[in-house]
């Protein structure tokens, strides 16, 4: 049986700027009772930018935390519930500019997130793309991901590099070595668009770690961007045992 809906949004303009990694500097992210999901063998973690639109908390739209900017740094796990292998994603950090939405959601879902300043900008170019941009204030330097996409857009193929990291549909959070927070997000498949190439100018040491600095220093894996739709975030619930090893 689903959870109730805690929260819904528009999630639109999805930049996805890929890293391959070692897989050991994840591990102390990892929760319980879930594994690495790799790609053809390689542990990736993506820097992704996006913007929350329309959002509503238990049905709720709260005065000014409707439509801003969230820019996160995350990994792909597994989790098998003991009948099926649910793909999922966690986060080492997670940026918006709201103050409320850390509190909630650093409380609740044991999310690791951080209010900064932010702004983004979208902007026609020649030939039929776009370029997008996301920027966020610390330490009185903007930081910025962006990049340039094609305006054309297409499904998504089954199989595909694309789908390995956008067709993620749980999300997963320690709450201690044996507990772990599982939720649910729901959203149709998204259409996707060439990236033509991109950017990312960060503090990576004081914003994610200086394990994480030599791996995002250098040119992305690969870069994905998705047009976006209604989501849906179900209440999340507890894991206090692996599921494979409870008769």
């Amino acid at each position: 049986m689903s959870h109730p809906r805690f929260l819904k949004a528009r999630w639109t303009n999805l930049l996805m700027v890929n890293y391959e990694v070692d897989p050991e500097i994840l591990k102390p992210y990892l929760p319980a009772y879930t594994v690495l999901d790799l790609w053809r063998g390689k542990a990736l973690v993506s820097m992704v930018g996006f913007l929350f639109e329309e959002t509503s908390v238990l049905g709720i739209k709260w005065p000014f935390h409707v439509n801003f900017e969230e820019v996160n740094l995350r990994f792909y796990v597994r989790h098998f519930d003991g009948k099926e292998w649910k793909r999922g994603a966690v986060f080492v950090s997670e940026i918006v500019p709201k103050i409320l939405i850390t509190v909630i959601a650093n409380s609740l879902y044991k999310e690791h997130y951080k209010a900064l300043r932010m702004r983004h900008s979208i902007t026609a170019m020649p030939n039929e793309q776009t370029q997008f941009l996301y920027e966020w204030k610390l330490d009185k330097t903007w930081n910025k991901l962006g990049g340039t996409v094609n305006n054309k857009t297409e499904v998504i193929q089954p199989g595909s590099a694309e789908e390995f990291i956008f067709e993620h549909y749980w999300g997963y959070n320690s709450w201690g070595k044996t507990v772990t927070m599982e939720y649910q997000v729901e959203h149709v498949s998204w259409e996707i668009s060439q990236v033509i190439d991109t950017v990312f100018e960060a503090d990576i040491a004081n914003l994610y770690g200086k394990e994480f600095e030599p791996y995002l220093s250098v040119k992305p894996y690969s870069a994905f961007f998705a047009k976006g739709s209604p989501i849906s975030v179900r209440m999340g619930a507890k894991l206090f045992a692996d599921p494979a090893l409870v008769k």
